[in-house]
C-alpha cells in the first residue's frame, strides 16, 4: 500500500525538536499503546452490553410465548424488527472498532520505528499479521459472526409474515 509507505510520524526533524526527543517519542509511545488498550477494554464492554440486549430480548419473547400470554403478530413482528437493527448496529460498531484499532496499531508501529525495540512490531509478524489461523484468528473476524443473530429475529418475522403465527 502507497499510503502507508507515505506515512511520517514525526512533526520535526530530532535535531531540531531539542533534548527531550527521545524522552517524548517514549512518553508518546506509552500514553498511545495505553489509548489502544482502553479502546480494547471498550470495543468488550460494547460487545458484552450488546450480548446481553439480545439475550434478555430472546429470553423475554420465550417467556411471553410460554407464558400463553397471547400477543398479537405486531408485537413479535416489533421485537424482530427491534433486534435486526440491534444486531445492524452490533455489526456497524465492530466494524467501527476493528478501523479504529487497525489505524492506532499502524500509528503504533510507525512509532516503534524510532524505538530500540519493536514488541508490538515483531508479535504481529509472528502472528503471521492476521493471515494464518492457526497462529492467530483476528478478534474482529470472531466479532463479525454477531450478525448470526440476526437469523432467529428475521426467521420470527419471516414466520409472521407467511404463516401469520408462531
Amino acid at each position: 500500500m502507497e499510503s502507508e509507505k507515505t506515512l511520517d510520524i514525526h512533526s520535526k526533524p530530532q535535531d531540531e525538536y531539542g533534548p527531550n526527543y527521545d524522552v517524548h517519542i517514549l512518553e508518546v509511545y506509552k500514553l498511545y499503546v495505553e489509548m489502544a488498550d482502553r479502546i480494547g477494554a471498550r470495543r468488550q464492554a460494547a460487545n458484552s452490553f450488546f450480548l446481553s440486549i439480545n439475550t434478555a430480548i430472546f429470553t423475554l419473547t420465550g417467556y411471553i410465548q410460554l407464558a400463553n400470554n397471547q400477543r398479537g403478530k405486531e408485537f413479535f413482528l416489533s421485537i424482530s424488527f427491534a433486534g435486526i437493527i440491534l444486531c445492524y448496529q452490533w455489526f456497524r460498531l465492530v466494524r467501527s472498532y476493528k478501523g479504529l484499532i487497525s489505524g492506532k496499531f499502524k500509528v503504533i508501529h510507525e512509532i516503534e520505528k524510532c524505538l530500540p525495540l519493536r514488541p508490538y512490531d515483531m508479535e504481529w509478524k509472528v502472528l503471521g499479521m492476521g493471515k494464518r489461523p492457526d497462529l492467530y484468528i483476528p478478534c474482529t473476524n470472531v466479532e463479525i459472526f454477531c450478525i448470526i443473530n440476526i437469523w432467529p429475529y428475521t426467521c420470527i418475522c419471516y414466520i409472521f409474515c407467511s404463516f401469520g403465527t408462531v
